[in-house]
């Protein structure tokens, strides 16, 4: 169950921040070091550069990595907070690979600015526990992850926003501003998908021959300090109407904002470090979005509905950016992706990051309070509720991302911020969506049948991939972060037994035997995992570069192998 219950009195931001961050860190040393934990007693990390070792309290052994600790201490004793506790396993992985001093002391900063910023987190959550009046329940999942990934180092560091900047701006403070607003002449505009038309029922009015470009506030000010921008507005090419409208949401993702009135949603281009990358959209990924839509109109829309039919992806059809006139196809923080919002406001759609994430703050989960009243109701025990409901949400969201890469070569970064699920009245799993351009690998080896479809589908946006890389791609978002982290959620919170949901998953994921990500998944000794940790430390930018090189990848023991099969 989650950390954080009983009274007021007892609840304590600043500890229960702390231990967070130091769970986090240890859970990625010992993934990404191959570090054994036992059942039961202590963890023992040696850190032979700093001639000492650390132990900590072993509280829940998980078969799939996300361990419970307790208090950290050194051989003789001593505590050790979190800060201390990066900065040693900083030292001790520069003896094995010698990172970017830079990026070194950029993690520790970050440990530091994550564990403040969750300790707020908590503290105004807990003061205002419930979700504003008309919270749809879609906004209410964006914003629920108070804790952030628990297999990262940093989940929740925002270095570059002031505490006035992160009280309107973050979901998990319930934020909500105006956009701001430029007004760019028509001629420095370029876009597709009708991004005019779908921004006009909103965006203010402009002087003849501009179109008016939305930014995101924080965004309205870095940019204009950009060499082409200044230039832009120095030729009366671009100017700043300022703040205007109805107010918008941050969703899970931070720079792709929500109204539950509105047709779509803006996700925009914000030059701040959020996990393993400035969220900046590129050229190639506006491109991607815009052509994927064109893809599922061109049919395969029609192929997926006709196999799944409650499954489907979250177009990003339209993009409008501003160019500079000397190097039009450079970015410049003005690219904006229009995706579209298919959720009635009163739909139980839930980002599955946000539906598994542990509320200290609310007493449980809201994974937690489903499965229990679903239990309740039902009269079943809470672990047969809890395997049920596994077995629906493979069937519903796993099984047609599985089938889409066997027929027809595309895969989908299916992680859980990327993964929507759709619960019926009572809680049960009953469909769900895909979403994110940024996300999406083409086989090189079967290109030929998508190009049925789109002819040239995948050159503009720079995604027709090797086997082998989406391979290791999809083995770690969907095998491992999308289900391992279930697993491991129902289990850290004590609804399940992990081994029994491996068992059933793996006979589940056997019934794509034909194709190779599933037979690796169950098959294989060891998985290739992303490595939070270590990415971080090299400084590595995951938005940047091949996709092959994008982030530091590590071989990491096979749960499904381990798994009940008689679950």
């Amino acid at each position: 169950m989650t950390a954080a219950t009983g009274s007021d009195v007892a609840f304590n931001a600043d500890r229960i921040a702390e231990s967070a961050a130091r769970n986090a860190l240890l859970r990625c040393w010992v993934r990404e070091t191959g570090a054994h934990v036992p059942e039961t007693g202590k963890l023992d990390l040696p850190l032979n550069v700093a001639n000492t070792a650390i132990f900590a309290d072993v509280q829940y052994r998980s078969p799939t990595g996300h361990h419970r600790f307790g208090e950290v201490r050194f051989d003789g004793g001593g505590p050790v907070n979190a800060v201390a506790l990066a900065a040693l396993m900083a030292a001790e992985a520069a003896a094995g690979h010698a990172p970017d001093p830079a990026a070194v002391i950029d993690l520790v900063g970050r440990v530091a600015d994550s564990q403040h910023r969750t300790a707020t987190h908590l503290r105004e959550r807990r003061a205002a526990s419930a979700d504003p009046v008309g919270t749809s329940p879609f906004l209410a999942a964006e914003q629920a992850l108070v804790l952030g990934h628990p297999l990262h180092p940093t989940p929740k560091s925002r270095i570059g926003w002031t505490d006035r900047e992160a009280a309107a701006y973050s979901p998990e403070l319930r934020g909500s501003f105006q956009l701001h607003w430029f007004a760019a002449d028509r001629s420095v505009i370029a876009g597709e998908g009708g991004a005019e038309a779908l921004l006009a029922d909103f965006a203010p009015e402009v002087p003849d021959g501009t179109v008016a470009v939305p930014v995101h506030p924080w965004q309205a000010r870095e940019v204009r300090e950009r060499p082409g921008v200044r230039d832009l507005f120095a030729a009366g090419l671009v100017q700043d109407l300022g703040t205007s409208g109805a107010p918008w949401y941050p969703t899970a993702s931070i720079r792709t904002l929500y109204r539950p009135d509105a047709p779509v949603m803006l996700k925009f281009s914000l030059a701040l470090p959020i996990t393993n990358s400035k969220r900046e959209n590129l050229r190639k990924e506006l491109l991607r979005g815009a052509e994927i839509d064109r893809l599922l109109d061109a049919g395969l829309a029609g192929e997926i509905s006709a196999a799944h039919p409650n499954f489907s992806v979250v177009r990003d059809p339209a993009w409008l950016t501003v160019e500079l006139p000397d190097d039009p196809q450079r970015e410049n923080g003005l690219e904006l992706v229009l995706r579209d919002n298919p959720f009635d406001p009163e739909q139980r759609v839930a980002c599955v990051a946000g539906l598994l994430a542990e509320r200290p703050d609310a007493g449980r989960s809201a994974l937690e309070a489903v499965i229990e009243e679903l239990s309740e109701r039902s009269g079943e025990p809470v672990e047969k509720v809890a395997e049920q409901w596994c077995a629906r949400y493979f069937d519903e969201l796993i099984a047609p991302v599985l089938w889409l890469y066997r027929e027809h070569g595309l895969g989908l970064e299916a992680h859980q911020q990327n993964t929507l699920v759709s619960l019926d009245a009572e809680g049960w799993p009953c469909g769900g969506w895909y979403r994110d351009n940024q996300g999406y690998y083409l086989s090189e080896s079967r290109i030929a049948g998508l190009e049925q479809f789109l002819p040239g589908v995948g050159v503009a946006g720079d995604n027709r991939v090797d086997d082998a890389v989406i391979d290791e791609r999809l083995g770690y978002y969907i095998g491992i972060n999308n289900l391992l982290g279930l697993v491991g959620a129902f289990g850290s919170q004590g609804l399940a037994d992990e081994r029994r949901l491996l068992g059933l998953l793996a006979d589940r994921l056997r019934r794509f035997s034909d194709l190779p990500l599933a037979r690796t998944l169950v098959e294989e000794k060891t998985l290739r995992c992303k490595a939070n940790l270590l990415t971080r430390l090299d400084g590595l930018d995951e938005l940047v570069g091949p996709l092959e090189t994008q982030s530091v990848y590590v071989d990491l023991d096979n749960p499904f192998v381990e798994g009940d099969s008689t679950a």
